[in-house]
């Protein structure tokens, strides 16, 4: 507490033990440079091997490589804080004063993304422990679906009885699927379900909501007028629940689509919602969540207002980002897809620099910020409550002007995607566009309660989790070669372990590279048997083996640290390898061919729902294959030549009765050998051993073996 008496809102603390991990850092860092030191000073002789020369010239690059990008990733773990809210504090004293808040779901494709999880999460999100009256919530169909609309629709009646129940009896989660289902809910789910199922609407259903004439002129997903409709007014004393208390704001949205229109994405779906809800309730704080990310605490909202309200530091906060959780993740976290490193220290650390990344979705916004505004640390803010800046305009001509501010032509010669809104222009429109808010002189914050305050569905199967991952480098490499590139953007304005953090996730794509020729060269060198790393009995061996066992050991207790298992963390080690020598290959070739004019940027929706077969192979933590991904060829052929690599050591040590020579003279190489083969033996089943639809199929087999023979027959000979 202050001397005057002042008490925050919220509290900042720095996580125990940075002393400690800070000497750790310096050894294994100290370990690293003399590893650079061995390649420089044992560089061969080109005369005696000039092809080798080159291969030690590789791996110093690799090395080199290797070491500065774990740097950056240390300075995510230098400066770690976690942050406490006091919620009792902020309704004391702000509780008649609490701003309108304006709710974001985007849903592009009701096929991957049923509408029954949509509404769900509209209905999450509509059920918060706060005022209903100073509450709207938008859906963006960017499918323009009539069958999103419907459920939406029925959603509406629905919240009439979910609402207060869910304050009456404290409900958490508030999302009626992750809860319970009762009669109501079990009749709207039938009759949503049976119209999905159906793939239309029925006339009947048409005609008892004049929101479907909408679609009269519809042509398809790309081409037809602004479609919006306010199917609860906040602003009518009539919109009611069943005990009488005022309903949020719930309105939908399909912005207008042309063929010859680019539409930018998810990106400017989000800038036509921030046009349309200035409009209509432009509540001065806005959340974007995901369709598949329902709120699973109903106190989130309290929690960011802490931050944006509190008198001493709250002019500073541009944006509050809450983690991502899933409640689909196995126990031992399958595809490493639980995002547990990032969400319990990298974004810590980034809060220790006061600016966390905007991951795009579960992040509250202040709507002037997010709309152009600089950071002028002599402004005050002006909390108004939601009931202020409403107008008098008829439901009817509310929607009739609302609908021009999402039409195809509004941005034309405007600074909306460039200096208003989200960024255009790159698959990580959320990344970039909180970078340049916080090199404007805004602060962001990270807010991790102890209940986790979304949870979303992740992928099932390999394939879904590669194209994600393909699609976030391939955004955070644009980023790295744009003038927003954090290594010299807004220098001055954002500190240098901020940079640092940035560049981390920059340079996912390119470290590709390094990794697939430590996967490689090594174990082709094992087979010849030319050694490339020091003896056991050299003193050059202690860096090696310090780094190795410093960073995978120190990895494991950071996992288990952060509530994981060990074979989670074994997984995730597997993910690490997968996604850097597919995902990132991909992402590093296509951002190539994007900046040299050959190729463009899409936007690719990660699939939601899953086969019943898929999702009990998934529960039984069994590996996904089953397609023939160019994703797929890579990773098999890379298995099978280390396999095949490893097979003929073994064969040499029992032909020529070597032992003890190789094991003198390789270990490191036979150790990395080893452990590639262990990693990748979910790929030996699924191309040999397993006969479930999972499998890999028999054509890519048969593909990635003649490659992998071809390419170990090329090294033998």
């Amino acid at each position: 507490m202050a001397s005057d008496g002042y008490l925050p809102l919220f509290e900042t603390r720095r996580v125990k033990g940075r002393i400690f991990y800070r000497v750790f850092v310096v050894s294994v860092f100290v370990c690293i440079f003399f590893i650079w030191v061995y390649r420089l000073c044992h560089i061969p002789n080109k005369h005696e091997n000039g092809k080798l020369l080159w291969v030690w010239i590789g791996l110093f690059a690799a090395e080199l490589w290797l070491g500065f990008y774990w740097i950056f990733t240390q300075s995510l773990r230098w400066n770690r804080v976690r942050r406490l809210t006091f919620r009792d504090r902020l309704s004391q004293r702000y509780e008649d004063k609490l701003p309108g808040v304006d709710i974001f779901v985007c849903t592009a494709d009701p096929k991957i993304e049923p509408p029954m999880m949509v509404i769900n999460t509209v209905l999450s999100v509509m059920a918060y422990d706060y005022p209903t009256d100073k509450l709207s919530v938008y859906l963006s169909d960017d499918a323009s679906s009539d069958l999103t609309f419907y459920a939406l629709m029925e959603a509406s009646h629905f919240s009439t009885h979910w609402i207060p129940y869910c304050k009456k009896f404290n409900v958490e989660p508030r999302s009626p699927a992750a809860y319970f289902i009762n009669r109501l809910y079990e009749e709207m789910e039938n009759r949503i379900q049976t119209a999905t199922k159906l793939g239309r609407i029925t006339e009947e259903i048409r005609m008892k909501h004049k929101g479907f004439s909408q679609w009269d002129s519809y042509s398809s997903p790309l081409d037809h007028d602004t479609i919006l409709q306010i199917l609860i007014d906040g602003r009518d004393p009539n919109a009611v629940d069943n005990e009488r208390c005022a309903l949020p704001t719930l309105v939908y949205l399909a912005r207008e689509k042309r063929p010859w229109h680019f539409q930018n994405f998810k990106a400017g779906a989000m800038n036509a919602l921030i046009r349309v809800s200035s409009k209509i309730s432009n509540g001065q704080v806005i959340l974007n969540v995901d369709c598949d990310m329902y709120s699973n605490n109903s106190q989130v909202v309290r929690d960011a207002l802490c931050f944006f309200i509190d008198e001493e530091k709250g002019h500073e906060v541009a944006f509050v980002q809450f983690p991502q959780n899933f409640d689909n993740v196995t126990k031992n976290e399958l595809y490493s897809n639980s995002s547990r490193i990032f969400n319990e220290v990298e974004l810590q650390g980034l809060d220790g620099y006061g600016c966390p990344l905007y991951t795009g979705s579960g992040c509250f916004h202040r709507r002037e910020i997010l709309c152009g505004s600089k950071y002028n640390k002599e402004t005050k803010i002006e909390w108004k409550s939601k009931k202020d800046s409403k107008g008098e305009e008829s439901l009817l001509d509310l929607e009739e002007t609302s609908k021009a501010l999402a039409s195809c032509t509004y941005e034309r010669n405007t600074q909306w995607g460039k200096e208003m809104g989200l960024k255009y222009g790159c698959p990580a429109e959320d990344v970039v566009t909180g970078l340049s808010i916080q090199s404007r002189g805004w602060k962001s914050v990270y807010s991790k309660p102890e209940r986790d305050a979304f949870l979303g569905v992740s992928p099932t199967t390999l394939l879904q989790l590669l194209v994600q991952h393909k699609r976030w480098s391939e955004g955070n490499f644009q980023i790295f070669i744009s003038k927003y590139c954090p290594a010299w953007h807004a220098h001055g304005k954002i500190s240098l372990g901020f940079r640092l953090g940035y560049c981390c996730y920059g340079l996912w794509a390119p470290s590709c590279l390094a990794t697939l020729f430590y996967s490689v060269v090594p174990s082709l060198y094992l087979l010849k048997g030319i050694p490339l790393f020091p003896e056991i009995t050299s003193p050059w061996i202690i860096p090696f083996a310090y780094v190795i066992f410093a960073k995978y050991g120190g990895s494991l207790v950071e996992f288990l640290w952060c509530g994981g298992t060990a074979l989670g963390w074994w997984n995730d080690q597997r993910l690490w390898l997968y996604k850097r020598t597919s995902s990132y290959l991909f992402a590093f070739i296509d951002t190539i061919l994007k900046t040299l004019g050959f190729s463009e940027s899409a936007f690719v929706v990660t699939a939601k729902v899953a086969d019943q077969d898929v999702l009990e192979r998934y529960e039984k933590e069994i590996m996904e294959f089953g397609d023939t991904s160019s994703m797929f060829t890579i990773l098999s052929t890379l298995a099978l030549l280390n396999l095949f690599c490893l097979i003929g050591a073994v064969k040499r040590v029992i032909i020529d009765d070597g032992f003890v020579k190789l094991y003198e003279t390789m270990i490191l190489q036979i150790l990395l050998c080893s452990t590639l083969v262990l990693i990748n033996w979910p790929l030996y089943q699924g191309l040999f051993l397993r006969k479930d639809n999972g499998k890999m199929p028999s054509s890519l087999t048969a593909k990635t073996l003649v490659l992998a023979l071809v390419l170990f027959g090329i090294e033998v000979t």
